[in-house]
C-alpha cells in the first residue's frame, strides 16, 4: 500500500528552475499584497459616497487604477515564469523517461503495451506539468491571498471573522474525503485509456490483417467495449467532482448566512460600523474564488497524483542489462567468437539455452537451422547483449563482452532482420541510421553494394525522399535492400542475419542475395536459416533442438550423415 505521495519524486527537478520560481513567487507576493488594500478601497469609496465627496472618491478611483497596474503587472510575471518552469520541467521529466525506456531491456518491450507507454510519455506527464503549474501559479497564491484577506477580516473584527470560519473544519475533511475519491478514481481513468491507446497502437499496426480476415466488426466492437470501460472511469471522477462542488458550495453558502447574521449582531452591539462591515464583506467576496480554486485544485493534484505514480513507476523499473562500473571500450574485433557454457532461460521454468558451448572465427560463416522454439534467435540474441545469460561466457576475440560498454559491443555487430524497420524520414537518414553526422557519399557507397543505388536515383528526390510510416512507399525487396546498406555503412566485423530472403519474390531474392554475399565477405556471419536453400554455402551449419547443438557441419557432411538436418532439407524439397 502506498503511504508516501510520489510528488516528492518531483522535488530534483525544481531545483534547476528554483530561480525562476522564486521570480514568480516574487510577483506572487507583490499580487497577494493588494487584495486586503483593495477591501479596503471599497470601505473608503463606500464612504466617499456616502457623504457625496466627489473628489475625495477620484483619487480613490486614481490610487485604485495604480494599484490594478501594479498588481496586473506582478501577475503577468507569476503567469508567464510559472508557466515557463512547468514547461520545463515536465520537458526534463519527458526526456529523462525517454531515455530511460532506452535503458530497459528487450524482455520489457516485449510484455509492455506501445499505447500505454506513449501516453505516459505524452498525457501523464503533460498532466505533472500542469500540477506544477497549478501549485505555483493557483494554489501557492490562492493560499497567500486568503492568508492576507483573513488577517485583514481579523483586523477589522475577531468574533465576527471567528464564527465565519467554524464550517471551516467541516470543509477540510470533505476536501480530503473527496480527493482521496478522486485520485482512485484518476486511476483507473488513466489506466483504461492507456489500455484504449494501447488498442489503437495494435490496431492500426495490424489493419491489414484486420481487413484480410474481415475483422473489422469485430475490432469495432473490441474497440467499443474499451471505449466505454473509459467512459464509466471517467464519469465515475466527473461525478465525485461534481458532488465535491454541490457539497462544498453548499457550506459557503451557509457560511455566508451566518456572517451576514453575524455582522447584523456585531453592529447592534456597536463593535462594527456600515462602512467596517462593507470593507468586511468585500474581504470575503475576495474569499470566495481562492477557496474555489484551493478546492478545484485539491482534486486536480489528486487526479495528477495518478499520473505522478504511472511515471516513477516507469522510472523504478531497473534494466537487467547493465555496463559494469568501468567497462572498457571494445577495440576493433577480428571477430573471432565463442561461447562457453551458455544458459538461458526467459524465465526460470523454461530453459532456451542448456549449456551451449560454441567456437566461431574470424570471417567463419555459421548457419542456424532448427524447428521454432529451439534458440536460434535466442543465442544470436546474447551476442549484442540484448538480453544477458544465466551462466556462462560470451568471448570476443577473447575479450567477455560483458567487460566491455555497449556502444562499442554493438557498434561492431551488424544486423539484417528478416522483417526490416524503417523511421519516418529520409532514405538517407534510413541508411545512415543512429548516425548523427554522415557524409551523402559514404550512404551512396553503402547504398551500391547493396543493389539499392539504383532504384534510390529513379526517385524524384533521390536520397532525400521521405519515407513514409514503416517504409509502406517501398517494396519488400527495397526495404531489405535499405537495411543491408544500413549494415554496410555500420562496417561490423561480425554480422547476424535473420533469413533475409525468406519472404521476397525471385527478381528481389537476386539482387538482395547478391548484396548479401558483398556484404557478409571477411566478416563473421550468423545466419538463422528459415529456408535451407540459403545456407549451403555456409562453413558451418549447426542444428538446434531444445536449446543444445545436435549436428553441426558442412551442407554435404550433414546430407550425407543423414539425420536431423538431411531430413529437414529432404521435407522442403520433397515437392
Amino acid at each position: 500500500m502506498k503511504t508516501r505521495s510520489t510528488y516528492w519524486q518531483i522535488l530534483p527537478y525544481l531545483r534547476p528552475q528554483k530561480q525562476t520560481i522564486g521570480k514568480a513567487l516574487a510577483c506572487t507576493v507583490v499580487f497577494t499584497i493588494f487584495w486586503p488594500i483593495i477591501a479596503w478601497l471599497v470601505g473608503e469609496t463606500g464612504k466617499f459616497i456616502g457623504n457625496g465627496d466627489l473628489k475625495g472618491f477620484a483619487q480613490i478611483a486614481a490610487l485604485s487604477a495604480i494599484i490594478f497596474l501594479i498588481r496586473g503587472t506582478a501577475q503577468y510575471g507569476q503567469d508567464t515564469l510559472m508557466a515557463k518552469a512547468a514547461l520545463t520541467i515536465a520537458l526534463e521529466i519527458r526526456k529523462k523517461v525517454y531515455a530511460h525506456l532506452h535503458n530497459l531491456n528487450l524482455g520489457y518491450f516485449e510484455t509492455a503495451k506501445t499505447g500505454d507507454l506513449s501516453y505516459r510519455l505524452t498525457e501523464d506527464i503533460d498532466r505533472i506539468g500542469e500540477v506544477v503549474n497549478k501549485f505555483f501559479h493557483q494554489f501557492i497564491p490562492c493560499v497567500l491571498q486568503l492568508i492576507a484577506v483573513l488577517g485583514y477580516m481579523i483586523y477589522l473584527n475577531w468574533q465576527l471573522t471567528l464564527g465565519a470560519l467554524i464550517i471551516a473544519p467541516l470543509m477540510a475533511i470533505l476536501i480530503g474525503w473527496f480527493g482521496e475519491k478522486l485520485l482512485s478514481y484518476s486511476r483507473q481513468s488513466q489506466n483504461r485509456i492507456s489500455d484504449l491507446s494501447a488498442l489503437l497502437t495494435e490496431v492500426f499496426s495490424g489493419i491489414r490483417l484486420i481487413k484480410a480476415f474481415v475483422a473489422e466488426d469485430y475490432e469495432i466492437a473490441r474497440f467499443a467495449e474499451e471505449a466505454e470501460q473509459n467512459r464509466r472511469a471517467k464519469y465515475l471522477s466527473e461525478r465525485i467532482k461534481a458532488l465535491q462542488f454541490v457539497v462544498v458550495g453548499f457550506l459557503e453558502a451557509m457560511s455566508v448566512i451566518l456572517l451576514f447574521f453575524l455582522g447584523g449582531w456585531q453592529i447592534s452591539q456597536g463593535n462594527l460600523t456600515g462602512i467596517q462591515f462593507m470593507s468586511y464583506i468585500a474581504g470575503v467576496a475576495l474569499l470566495i474564488d481562492p477557496i474555489a480554486i484551493t478546492t478545484a485544485n485539491y482534486g486536480d493534484f489528486k487526479q495528477g497524483e495518478a499520473s505522478s505514480d504511472r511515471i516513477f513507476e516507469l522510472l523504478a523499473i531497473q534494466p537487467t542489462v547493465v555496463e559494469k562500473p568501468g567497462a572498457i571500450e571494445l577495440p576493433h574485433v577480428t571477430g573471432k567468437v565463442e561461447y562457453r557454457n551458455i544458459n538461458f532461460a526467459y524465465n526460470s521454468e523454461t530453459p532456451i539455452l542448456q549449456n551451449m558451448s560454441l567456437l566461431v572465427l574470424p570471417g567463419e560463416m555459421i548457419a542456424l537451422v532448427g524447428a521454432s522454439g529451439a534458440g536460434k534467435t535466442t543465442l544470436v540474441n546474447l551476442l549484442p547483449r540484448f538480453y544477458d545469460p544465466q551462466a556462462g561466457q560470451i568471448l570476443i576475440d577473447g575479450i567477455d563482452i560483458q567487460d566491455v560498454t555497449l556502444n562499442t559491443l554493438r557498434r561492431q555487430i551488424g544486423i539484417v532482420p528478416q522483417e526490416t524497420i524503417l523511421f519516418s524520414g529520409t532514405i538517407a537518414q534510413n541508411i545512415a541510421f543512429g548516425q548523427s553526422y554522415y557524409e551523402l557519399k559514404d550512404v551512396q557507397k553503402a547504398a551500391e553494394i547493396a543493389n539499392a543505388h539504383q532504384f534510390i536515383s529513379q526517385f524524384p528526390e533521390g536520397y532525400q525522399t521521405w519515407v513514409g510510416e514503416r517504409g509502406v512507399n517501398l517494396s519488400g525487396g527495397q526495404k531489405q535492400r535499405i537495411a543491408i546498406a544500413r549494415a554496410v555503412l555500420l562496417d561490423p566485423r561480425i554480422l547476424i542475419l535473420d533469413e533475409a530472403t525468406s519472404a521476397l519474390d525471385s527478381e528481389s531474392e537476386s539482387l538482395v542475395q547478391e548484396a548479401l554475399e558483398r556484404l557478409m565477405r571477411d566478416r563473421t556471419v550468423f545466419i538463422i536459416a528459415h529456408r535451407l536453400a540459403t545456407v549451403r554455402r555456409a562453413d558451418r551449419i549447426l542444428v538446434l533442438e531444445k536449446g543444445r547443438i545436435v549436428e553441426s557441419g558442412t551442407h554435404e557432411e550433414l546430407l550425407e550423415k543423414g539425420s536431423r538436418y538431411a531430413g529437414y532439407y529432404a521435407q522442403q524439397f520433397s515437392q
